[in-house]
């Protein structure tokens, strides 16, 4: 998935913060004991959501597709005080192990770990978010980006993860997946409701600003 050489990927995490000692535990287990472990953000590009929570210092965040809590851990670091995030994810089998990393971190306080349909649970949510992350399902991007945009301020972020789709959304001949990220990405380009740019970590950052 990444769209760089190993070598020079080795190089950018060894020239950014470390991976503090719980999210390598998770990144190793999920290597060994998930399946499809290369849905997991890993070290570069949990350090470029833990910046970008940083700056922004949000008091709510929504992440929609918790997976084995990595990402969600990168973003508790830059959380206000009275912060919390929201996460959601459809994978019943991961709970127990998700539970347990978060429990085994100094946040679980500040985190609400909720299992069932996005699309179901997105529009019963009451809050209003600073920051949106939207990794999950890829062909439901656009409902999901739908779903949230009215609950997200005026200068909060959604961020979409996978939005190169291994480079793929170049390609002449396209299957239906990555059709499917195309279309989200025109989706975006053409709303000038906001301001946006695709960062090439990992996969693929589409880093969306509300006006």
């Amino acid at each position: 998935m990444s769209l760089i050489s190993d070598e020079l990927s080795d190089y950018l995490e060894k020239c950014c913060e470390p991976e503090p000692a719980l999210l390598e535990k998770i990144d190793r287990e999920t290597q060994l004991e998930v399946l499809m472990p290369r849905m997991l953000s890993g070290h570069l590009q949990g350090r470029v959501l833990s910046m970008l929570s940083k700056m922004l210092q949000p008091k709510r965040i929504l992440e929609v597709g918790t997976f084995t809590g990595y990402a969600t851990l990168c973003f508790t670091e830059g959380l206000a005080p009275d912060g919390k995030i929201i996460t959601l994810d459809i994978n019943e089998e991961l709970e127990d192990r998700v539970r347990g990393y978060f429990e085994a971190s100094d946040v679980n306080d500040k985190i609400d770990y909720r299992i069932g349909n996005a699309a179901h649970i997105i529009p019963t949510l009451t809050d209003v978010f600073d920051l949106v992350f939207i990794d999950a399902d890829k062909k439901n991007n656009g409902l999901y980006y739908d779903q949230v945009f009215d609950k997200v301020r005026s200068g909060g972020l959604i961020i979409v993860d996978n939005v190169l789709w291994s480079g793929k959304v170049t390609a002449k001949n396209m299957d239906q997946d990555t059709s499917n990220i195309i279309n989200f990405n025109d989706k975006v380009t053409a709303d000038t409701s906001v301001e946006k740019l695709i960062l090439p970590v990992r996969d693929g950052l589409f880093v969306i600003r509300k006006k």
